[in-house]
C-alpha cells in the first residue's frame, strides 16, 4: 500500500476508497500483485498512517453522542486547558485548526444544540417557550450523553418591549414575553474535570424563537451600557456605575436585562449573576473556568453574559465560543471587554448574513473626541452613522468558514448558511485555509 497526495478529480463514487477533499484529497492505492499479510512488513509511521485514515473512513460509526465525546480525549488538553481557552488568543490554533480546539469547539456546539432540542416550540402547547425535559436527564433526553455535566439551572430571557392594549386579543404566544432561552451546566465527572484540566461551567444560549425576541433583534440601534433595569443596575461594579461610554445594542441589552412586574420572573442578567455565585461558593478553592457559547441571538447574550460576570467575578477565566453571532457593541465595548480579559472565539460562516449585522464597521481606534475616524472615508458619512448610533466593533477572534467550501451542502439558501447544523458541519470539516475541507464532516448534516 502506498499513500499519496493528488489534486481534486471529480467525485468518487460510494464504493471507492478515495477520500474527497475539495483541494487536498488522500487516497489509498493497492498494488496490483496479490499479498500475503503475513510478509508485509509496515514502517512505524505506515502503520500509524494507515490506521489514521481507517479511523477517518471509519467516523460515520460516532455519529451518536456516547461515543463522539470519548474520541475526543487527548492528554494535551488537560495540560494545555488555558490555551485552548482562548490565554493566547488562539494563535497558532486556527489556521490550521488545531483538533483538540475543532473537538471543544463541537463540544460546546452540541450543549447549544441541546437548548434548542428541549425548547417547545408548538404555540398550541400548554408548555410553549418553556424546556420539554426536567434538569436531571435534559442532556440525556437530547442524546448527549456521557458528557460528565450537569444541568444546575434553567435560563430564561424577558423582553423589555412595551405592549399595546389590542396585543390582549391576540394568541397567547404572540405575546410570550419570558421564555426558557438556555442553561447552566457544570462538569462534575471527576475523570472529565481530569482531562480537561478544570472544573468547568457551560452557560449555552439558543438562538431567536418567539415573536417579542425578533422583535428584540430589530431594535439596532446602541444603547449606552450600563443602563439602570428594574431590579438592580445593569453592569454595576461594587456599587459604582461604570462611565466607560461603551455602547451595546438596544434589543439584546434589553432580554438581558429586562424582568416582568412583581419578580415574577427575574431578569436573565440576575439569574446568571447568582447561579455563577452559588456555584463559585460551592467549589470554593477548585480551578474552575466558565465557557459561554450560543448560536445566533444566543450569541449575542453569550458576549454579554461573559461580559457582567467577568466584572462581577473578575478572578474567573471567562471565555465566549460563538456561533453565527451578529454584533453586539461598538468600539469602547470591544476595549473594555478586552481590557478586563474575557476571550471570545466567534465562529463565523462568510455567507451567513446575520453575522454582517447589525450596523457598520469602521475598523481603526477612536479618536480623541471619542468619533470613529478612517481615513480614506467621507467624514460626513462617518458622522451620520454614529449620530444614527450604527457604528459596531467586531469582538474577539475569528475563525471564518465558508458554506462553498463543502461539497455536501450543495445550493444553500439564507436559512441553511445560518443553521447551527451548518457551523457545526464546517467545524468539523474545516482543515486550513490551504486545505478547506475533509471527507468525514458530512455527518452533521444528517441529524
Amino acid at each position: 500500500m502506498k499513500f499519496t497526495i493528488k489534486t481534486p478529480h471529480p467525485l468518487p463514487s460510494p464504493q471507492s476508497n478515495t477520500l474527497l477533499k475539495p483541494r487536498c484529497i488522500i487516497t489509498t492505492t493497492q498494488t496490483s500483485k496479490p499479498t500475503n499479510n503475513k510478509n508485509l512488513h509496515f514502517s512505524n509511521d505506515t502503520r500509524q498512517a494507515a490506521l489514521h485514515l481507517e479511523k477517518m473512513i471509519n467516523l460515520e460509526e460516532h455519529n451518536n453522542y456516547s461515543n463522539y465525546f470519548p474520541s475526543m480525549q487527548s492528554s494535551k488538553l488537560g495540560k494545555r486547558w488555558k490555551e485552548y481557552h482562548g490565554m493566547s488568543n488562539w494563535d497558532g490554533l486556527l489556521d490550521p485548526l488545531d483538533d483538540n480546539l475543532r473537538a471543544e469547539i463541537l463540544r460546546y456546539g452540541h450543549f447549544v444544540e441541546t437548548v434548542y432540542k428541549s425548547f417547545e416550540f408548538d404555540p398550541s402547547s400548554p408548555n410553549y417557550a418553556n424546556s420539554r425535559f426536567p434538569r436531571k436527564d435534559l442532556l440525556e433526553r437530547c442524546g448527549l450523553h456521557n458528557t460528565g455535566y450537569k444541568v444546575t439551572k434553567y435560563l430564561r430571557a424577558t423582553s423589555g418591549i412595551q405592549l399595546p392594549s389590542w396585543v390582549d386579543k391576540a394568541p397567547t404566544w404572540v405575546a410570550k414575553q419570558t421564555s426558557y432561552v438556555g442553561y447552566v451546566a457544570v462538569c462534575h465527572d471527576k475523570e472529565e474535570i481530569k482531562r480537561l484540566g478544570r472544573r468547568d461551567v457551560v452557560v449555552a444560549y439558543r438562538g431567536t424563537t418567539t415573536c417579542l425576541e425578533w422583535l428584540e433583534n430589530f431594535r439596532a440601534s446602541l444603547t449606552n451600557l450600563p443602563i439602570p433595569c428594574n431590579t438592580k443596575r445593569a453592569f454595576e461594579k461594587n456599587g459604582v456605575m461604570d462611565r466607560s461610554g461603551a455602547m451595546v445594542e438596544s434589543g439584546f441589552l434589553s432580554l438581558y436585562t429586562s424582568s416582568l412586574p412583581r419578580k415574577t420572573f427575574r431578569s436573565l442578567q440576575e439569574m446568571v449573576r447568582r447561579e455563577i455565585s452559588r456555584i463559585l461558593e460551592t467549589y470554593r478553592g477548585e480551578q474552575l473556568s466558565l465557557t459561554v457559547t450560543g448560536h445566533s441571538l444566543g450569541a449575542a447574550l453569550a458576549t454579554l453574559t461573559a461580559y457582567d460576570v467577568k466584572t462581577a467575578f473578575p478572578g474567573l477565566p471567562v471565555t465566549v465560543i460563538s456561533f453565527g453571532g451578529p454584533r453586539v457593541g461598538d468600539p469602547r465595548f470591544r476595549r473594555m471587554l478586552e481590557r478586563q480579559g474575557t476571550k471570545v472565539l466567534r465562529i463565523v460562516n462568510s455567507d451567513d448574513v446575520i453575522t454582517k449585522v447589525p450596523g457598520f464597521v469602521f475598523d481603526d481606534g477612536l479618536a480623541s473626541d471619542g468619533g470613529v475616524h478612517v481615513p480614506g472615508f467621507p467624514r460626513w458619512i462617518q458622522k451620520r452613522v454614529e449620530e444614527a448610533q450604527l457604528v459596531y466593533a467586531e469582538v474577539g477572534r475569528e475563525l471564518r468558514l465558508c458554506s462553498k467550501d463543502s461539497p455536501y451542502l450543495g445550493n444553500t439558501n439564507v436559512a441553511t448558511c445560518h443553521e447551527l447544523n451548518t457551523y457545526l458541519h464546517l467545524v468539523d470539516g474545516f482543515v486550513s485555509s490551504t486545505c478547506p475541507f475533509r471527507a468525514s464532516a458530512k455527518r452533521f448534516l444528517q441529524r
